[in-house]
């Protein structure tokens, strides 16, 4: 039997980024708060300090801060005729664990979708005629602006302290920044980070050619910085250890140094660390949320009532919880019918490598999560898809995150996989690699999604979320031609020869990709087609609020953290400004 707790006025399910944006703004609205997380609590120090921080066997390798898929993970399948099994070891995407969430070991790369990204279905058929997008695609508008999230874009990235160059200053193109981004209110709170050497190979060549360079925005501070809520962050220190790591020198944004000392100072919030949130409670009538019911780290189960639960965990828990919870119809990609599941997405990503001659220095150690130089020549719509037969594209860049020992052993082709003539080949090629990446766009189709197995289950015996995926024909012709034009970069930018690996083989999940797994709970202006309206409330259950990627009803070719917190801002203003004023649907049907 469940111990029922004191209810509160709003519950947290998950203390990432999200989370800790929910917090702060709930709690000094008034609100009686709490925070469920069921990893433990992290902080800058003592916990992510050097040497030990710098463990790359520890936190690379071995995925110190990553989810235990011993105690949760999920089943995969390329195709719902094969039989899914259980993902034993973390490959393709990494989500984290304990309190911040994946937004301790992000890279930083921060970018704004662009505004055709919010419109695609009606954006491409209107350009381009109906028929243009293939009719496997489930792809839709997300019921919420460019315009309207500006601001909100604005707000976070401030937060975050990011920075780059503007390209669009309030419709004036501006020199050195993105020239196809939507429009600013405002220049980046920090200017561009130094860029390393194998950017400005980069940029030289693909200027060369007429595209149009510019630095990566990111979350790595160039100076120091304090925020809007006084946070003080500092330089980078271009060490090389952000992508699955925590930053020891306070110059990476995330939830603890940005957020969530804001929130812990404030008597309203409380946080509990090692609850897992198992199911969220409904009343008789099915719509309307009571709570939540979770078990602590001793093994004791509680019942949190609240008056309004919101989502905060990473998207395909988000997708899980409302599964095993019962709410919203189960999508069914046989009748199409159905919203809880419907539109997974992810990433589709491809790699050309250009190898220099012994006398040209990279130095990949000398790098940083989001240290990079961008197009965006082939993003989005931001080039001519006529003669093209597909939708999406996204961004190439030269990026150098940090050549660590272990992981980066790049190798020309036809280097043997092992033995001596593999380690004299890594040996002299250590310094001298320019790694070109491409970051494309993942279209939601009808066969993709996210169900319950009907076989495995998590250590609380609850059904494992299955996961059934592969990349649509649609995204492998994108992935062939926005490689092709890296290639065209990287033959521009002087070295004795290139590599190339694009996406035209079937999805596994074994090797790393991204860790932006997107859609299941998807916003949208119609709740046949979609399980949150363009509040990211659910509408089913009126009190409930779904936040992450998961409401992404497909991938843009960038990183989902600016979109994922902009909408979370978004979000709670309509909660606080509107719901608290009249509990109950914030969009009517």
């Amino acid at each position: 039997m469940a111990k029922k707790l004191k209810p509160v006025d709003a519950v947290l399910v998950g203390m990432g980024w999200t989370g800790a944006i929910f917090a702060k703004e709930l709690a000094e609205a008034g609100l009686r708060v709490v925070g469920l997380e069921r990893g433990r609590m992290h902080e800058t120090i003592p916990d992510w300090q050097s040497p030990a921080m710098h463990d790359e066997l520890k936190y690379a390798v071995r995925w110190g801060m990553m989810v235990d898929v011993s105690k949760e993970t999920l089943t995969f399948r390329n195709h719902s005729d094969q039989t899914a099994l259980p993902m034993r070891q973390l490959g393709s995407f990494l989500p984290g664990t304990d309190v911040g969430g994946a937004g301790v070991h992000w890279n930083g790369q921060t970018y704004r979708f662009l505004p055709s990204d919010f419109t695609l279905r009606s954006h491409y058929s209107k350009k381009y005629g109906r028929d243009f997008i293939a009719p496997d695609l489930t792809v839709q508008d997300w019921g919420v602006t460019y315009p309207e999230l500006e601001p909100f874009y604005d707000h976070f990235e401030r937060v975050c302290g990011v920075g780059g160059r503007a390209g669009n200053l309030k419709g004036q193109r501006m020199p050195g920044g993105n020239p196809f981004e939507g429009p600013r209110s405002r220049e980046y709170p920090n200017p561009p980070m130094i860029q390393a050497h194998a950017g400005a190979l980069f940029e030289k060549a693909a200027a060369s050619l007429g595209l149009h360079p510019f630095p990566e925005p990111s979350s790595n501070m160039s100076r120091a910085y304090t925020n809007p809520f006084g946070a003080q962050l500092k330089p980078c220190m271009y060490c090389g250890f952000c992508e699955r790591f925590g930053c020891e020198h306070f110059a990476k944004a995330s939830p603890q140094v940005c957020v969530l000392p804001l929130a812990m100072r404030n008597p309203n919030f409380e946080l509990r660390t090692g609850a897992h949130v198992n199911r969220v409670l409904l009343d008789a009538s099915g719509r309307r949320a009571t709570g939540v019911l979770y078990v602590d780290g001793q093994g004791r189960e509680f019942e949190q009532p609240a008056d309004i639960v919101v989502l905060c965990a990473y998207g395909l828990w988000n997708v899980h919880l409302l599964l095993v919870s019962g709410i919203g119809t189960p999508y069914d990609p046989a009748t199409g019918q159905g919203v809880v599941g419907r539109n997974y997405a992810y990433q589709t990503t491809s790699s050309v490598k250009v190898f220099y001659p012994p006398d040209v220095n990279i130095n990949p150690f000398m790098g940083a999560g989001a240290l990079g130089t961008v197009i965006d020549d082939f993003n989005g719509d931001n080039f001519d898809h006529g003669p093209l037969d597909f939708i999406g594209g996204g961004y190439i860049a030269a990026h150098t995150t940090g050549g660590r020992p272990i992981m980066y052993h790049p190798v020309p082709p036809g280097t043997p996989r092992w033995g001596s003539a593999w380690k004299r080949a890594v040996a002299d090629n250590y310094n001298h690699v320019a790694s070109i990446d491409c970051h494309g766009s993942s279209m939601s189709r009808r066969q993709n999604y996210l169900s319950l197995d009907p076989t495995y289950k998590d250590a609380h015996g609850r059904p494992l979320l299955r996961l059934t995926f592969d990349f649509p024909e649609n995204d492998r012709r994108m992935s062939r031609h926005l490689t092709d034009q890296a290639e065209r970069i990287a033959k521009a930018m002087g070295g004795r020869l290139t590599d190339r690996s694009d996406r035209s083989d079937t999805y596994s999940i074994v090797p790393y990709q991204t860790t932006h797994n997107t859609g299941g709970a998807i916003m949208g202006t119609d709740p046949r087609t979609s399980a949150v309206n363009r509040y990211l409330q659910s509408w089913d259950v009126p009190n409930l609020f779904v936040q992450g990627a998961c409401a992404f009803p497909q991938n843009a070719g960038y990183n989902p953290t600016d979109t994922v917190g902009a909408l979370a801002y978004w979000s709670v203003k309509a909660l606080i400004e509107r719901y608290l004023k009249r509990p109950g649907p914030l969009v009517q049907t």
